[in-house]
């Protein structure tokens, strides 16, 4: 499953432990994304898509028409965080002229992962319902998983959705969920080896011809490169990019300016 014998496969997707200052980013994030939802003005918050609390999204609107809609998928392992975390990673993408859904969804294991990926199909088929136009999707670890999911061949999305899709940046995502059999995460998780495979797009066929990148930061854990690898190496038409010295944490933060390098990737 690696390039590498791995030993301990809890260390290999420990991310905070090898990252200087890592408590540091949540209540960053948080505090961010607040500044961000409070200054603006063009926006509609908690739209429910679903039938529990956390089935809601978040929609922000550019000055003018919206080119189309970018949908960013928060990452936790699916077990953490909220879209609370990261409304202000929207901001690069709507100052290029795109509307903006980011999507909460309920975590493990209170859900098996099968059903965030449902979920996810519910809340990006509720948001294009909205907004006209292309679709680009976009996705942080987890999220990475989530949105590369939404072009598998048992995709939830209906094909009217689908065909509207034209780019997938899956920044730092989890292509092969077997790995995650031997880490103690599987304790929330509950997979079977079938469930694993039957939730890891890397072994899956992709029913879209969208481009489609794998997005990752060049310090990151050396399986988190292996896994944006392997995603390219199994779809056409997938790059695997790595972003000079960015981590796990700081990967995302291209996403909030308009001229980075991963914006102009995402909705250039």
């Amino acid at each position: 499953m690696s390039d590498v014998e791995i030993t301990d496969w809890d260390d290999a997707y420990a991310n905070g432990a090898h990252i200087e200052g890592a408590g540091d980013y949540p209540p960053r994030w948080l505090r961010e994304a607040q500044a961000f939802r409070d200054a603006r003005t063009e926006s509609e918050l908690d739209i429910a898509y679903g039938v529990s609390e956390r089935q809601k999204l978040d929609l922000f609107y550019p000055k003018g028409r919206p080119k189309g809609l970018v949908v960013f998928i928060h990452g936790g392992y699916w077990l953490r965080f909220d879209k609370s975390y990261w409304s202000h990673l929207a901001e690069g993408s709507l100052a290029s002229g795109w509307a903006v859904c980011l999507p909460g969804y309920d975590l493990a294991p209170k859900v098996r992962i099968a059903e965030i990926t449902s979920q996810i199909g519910k809340a990006v088929t509720k948001a294009a319902s909205m907004v006209e136009g292309p679709l680009r999707l976009t996705g942080h670890s987890a999220g990475g998983h989530l949105v590369t999911r939404m072009i598998c061949e048992d995709t939830p999305l209906d094909g009217s959705v689908v065909d509207r899709i034209e780019n997938i940046v899956s920044i730092s995502g989890v292509h092969d969920l077997r790995p995650l059999l031997r880490t103690s995460m599987n304790q929330s998780f509950q997979m079977t080896e079938t469930d694993a495979m039957a939730e890891s797009p890397a072994l899956k066929r992709k029913i879209s011809d969208c481009s489609v990148t794998a997005w990752v930061g060049q310090e990151e854990r050396p399986e988190f490169l292996r896994q944006s690898r392997i995603l390219a190496e199994a779809w056409q038409h997938t790059v695997y990019r790595e972003d000079p010295g960015r981590h796990h944490f700081d990967v995302i933060d291209g996403l909030k300016d308009k001229d980075s390098e991963l914006t102009s990737l995402l909705v250039g």
